[in-house]
């Protein structure tokens, strides 16, 4: 096969920023995704139906002319989250989701919760409505090991929320091992899972081996092979509880290539470029279009895209940019490290 027709596909975990790095990066999502779940995870966070909706008048303002974009926004769950304000800002459908941080677990995460019983009452009422919660699954205790961090979240945090609050929905977001896939496949269809671009392409040796490589570096952070490996399967399955979040989080260089790099990969330019060449080497093609473009609309309840991604493979290797110049600074592109034929047909 060397041409691909897919509706056009959405994002269902992407970070855009805010002010100058917001309008540098987010032509390179909309030139491919018709839609996206935006994280809130901001500087203050957005914590409100009022916050989100001027975050999401700021985004529809960045848009390049003649883009048709539709940004899906959360709200970030914090132990003094109003359920009242959750319910009124889901009813418009200007709030698709909360996203729970266990507070100190990624970027921006400092206001997340420590207390989980303090969250109950909002759980509660995401459950009666049917808001999903996506959740950054780690836990943060300073004793765990790393690579350690979802399996204990999943036993400790996740299955006990979920078996307190019957009916809730939950998206387990960004996926990073074994551990992860199995606890997914074992339950209904009131819990998804996304999986990352990144995370089907690198584990832990991509990141350390011949020198730390800082762009290659996100949270969670990648695991073994052995992990990358069910992800891979679970993601070209076509199993409806899988689809595409990309995580796609911009840092400038600055921040990425210091002393203490922000964690994150950039990649909304080249996501679908990438897909493509992972699920052909699976012989699962015919499968892309469920993960990037049915099961995500499938589990928020959205319609499936009627316009459609075009993509096609040549002999010559796709190029992308290096970086992404910004307002901000320059973002670098993640470099899967081996040449892609894949091109997204303009």
């Amino acid at each position: 096969m060397t041409e691909l027709s897919i509706p056009r596909p959405d994002d269902w975990h992407l970070h855009l920023r805010d002010g100058a790095m917001l309008k540098g990066v987010l032509p390179e999502t909309t030139r491919h995704f018709a839609r996206a779940i935006v994280m809130p995870n901001l500087v203050p966070p957005v914590v409100t139906g009022a916050q989100a909706a001027a975050y999401r008048d700021r985004i529809r303002a960045a848009l390049p002319p003649g883009m048709a974009f539709e940004p899906l926004m959360t709200l970030y769950l914090t132990e003094e989250t109003d359920p009242e304000d959750v319910a009124a800002a889901a009813a418009t459908g200007l709030v698709r989701a909360v996203k729970l941080y266990p507070a100190g677990a990624t970027t921006n995460s400092a206001s997340g919760v420590r207390d989980f019983d303090k969250v109950r009452p909002v759980l509660e009422k995401m459950a009666e409505i049917g808001l999903p919660l996506c959740v950054h699954g780690e836990v943060t205790t300073a004793e765990l090991d790393i690579f350690d961090r979802e399996a204990v979240f999943i036993d400790t945090v996740l299955d006990p929320i979920r078996r307190a609050t019957p009916g809730l929905r939950v998206v387990m977001e960004h996926i990073t091992t074994k551990d992860g896939v199995d606890y997914a496949r074992a339950q209904g269809d009131d819990l998804g899972a996304t999986i990352t671009t990144h995370h089907l392409i690198i584990n832990r040796n991509h990141i350390l081996v011949g020198g730390i490589k800082p762009h290659y570096y996100c949270l969670p952070v990648a695991k073994r092979e052995i992990h990358r490996r069910a992800l891979v399967e679970a993601a070209t399955s076509g199993e409806a509880r899988f689809f595409l979040g990309t995580d796609s989080a911009p840092h400038i260089d600055e921040l990425k290539e210091s002393a203490c790099g922000c964690a994150g990969c950039f990649t909304a330019t080249n996501t679908m470029s990438l897909l493509a060449h992972v699920f052909e080497a699976e012989g699962r093609l015919a499968n892309l279009a469920a993960f990037a473009s049915e099961n995500g609309p499938a589990f928020y309840r959205l319609p499936v895209n009627t316009a459609r991604l075009t993509l096609v493979k040549t002999d010559a290797p796709a190029a992308w940019p290096e970086k992404i110049v910004t307002g901000a600074g320059p973002v670098t592109v993640f470099n899967p490290g081996f040449p892609v034929y894949w091109h997204v047909k303009d």
